[in-house]
């Protein structure tokens, strides 16, 4: 059946300013990282796609790497959007990163010109794109020096093979001032950095997201539920259909899950106190810091998202509940 979206989709979603740029994104974003791979159901990423767009979620972040096997979920999703998506794509923000191993030999992965304008060649290709919205430099390389990797996404920019640059995973409040600066004295300034965030994992709060907001650099943090942990799915055990539960999962193995427990379930307390599941007050917890653009949530059925979509417009935290969470989290 021929897909056509719905006529309402953008009458729910929120959507913010991109640090100091002129693009919105959507408060909520999918992220393709698992359940769209060869190793995954063809016509249920179509059905998560499809749900997304219909609720305002314009935006679909990609790497390389992702699938498994590495490139697949690029190119499960260039089938998709070429039999359904075609006559929207002046509606979505695509996005696709540069920095993991991808091919033998020493051009394969990190941060070279080489590697990084080959692999932007590679990912239009698998997604049978002339451009993306968003190119990544998706992990800083230590040995690579920074003028050549943010000299590349300049390159991506300037080419019109890529809309706008970004960096994900810069962590070092220092390297991404500096990186930010090159880009800036390039011409093409830094849209956006993409970070690990989670009530569970704030290495980026203090400083770092306070830089970002000062240099006028939008934020869209990945892993908001910290691979699952923070649904509420394993309150009660590891599901063996689960991402933990899975013998070959190599992010999120049982030992983690059942070491945090015990702060899951105070968690998920404050959570029903305000109304919310553990899923929806994770995310709004990440959305409610002014630098926070937008989160990547994963999705594996459509209720997933459907569950979460109430969170861009969740009752904002009071003092007594954020210093719950942090007293939860061992942090106060």
């Amino acid at each position: 059946m021929t897909y056509e979206a719905k006529n309402e989709r953008y009458e729910t979603m929120s959507y913010k300013r991109c640090g100091h740029s002129g693009l919105k994104l959507p408060r909520l974003s999918l992220g393709l990282w698992h359940n769209f791979g060869d190793v995954d159901e063809l016509e249920n990423s179509r059905r998560l796609l499809r749900y997304a767009f219909d609720a305002g979620i314009t935006h679909f972040d990609l790497a390389n790497n992702y699938g498994p096997p590495p490139g697949s979920a690029e190119r499960n999703f260039g089938r998709i959007l070429a039999e359904d998506f075609g006559s929207y794509r002046d509606e979505l923000i695509i996005s696709s990163k540069a920095g993991y191993h991808m091919w033998s030999g020493p051009y394969g992965e990190w941060g070279s010109r080489k590697y990084m304008l080959a692999s932007l060649d590679q990912s239009l290709e698998r997604m049978g794109l002339d451009y993306v919205d968003i190119f990544y430099s998706h992990r800083y390389d230590p040995e690579t020096p920074l003028e050549e990797t943010m000299g590349a996404l300049d390159t991506a920019v300037r080419s019109g093979k890529a809309l706008y640059a970004g960096i994900s995973n810069y962590y070092d409040p220092e390297v991404f001032s500096r990186a930010v600066g090159i880009l800036q004295e390039l011409g093409t300034p830094c849209l956006i950095h993409q970070p690990r965030y989670s009530m569970l994992d704030r290495k980026v709060e203090g400083q770092l997201l306070a830089t970002q907001e000062k240099l006028g650099v939008g934020s869209i943090v990945f892993s908001p539920l910290e691979q699952g942990i923070l649904t509420g799915r394993y309150l009660d055990g590891i599901p063996e259909d689960s991402r933990a539960g899975r013998s070959d999962s190599p992010f999120l193995q049982p030992d983690k899950v059942e070491e945090t427990m015990l702060i899951v379930r105070e968690l998920n307390q404050i959570a029903r106190d305000r109304g919310q599941s553990l899923a929806q007050m994770a995310i709004s917890w990440v959305l409610r810091q002014s630098a926070v653009t937008s989160a990547v949530i994963g999705a594996s059925r459509v209720e997933q998202i459907e569950d979460l979509l109430p969170t861009v417009d969740a009752a904002e935290f009071s003092d007594e509940e954020l210093q719950a969470i942090d007293q939860a989290c061992g942090l106060s």
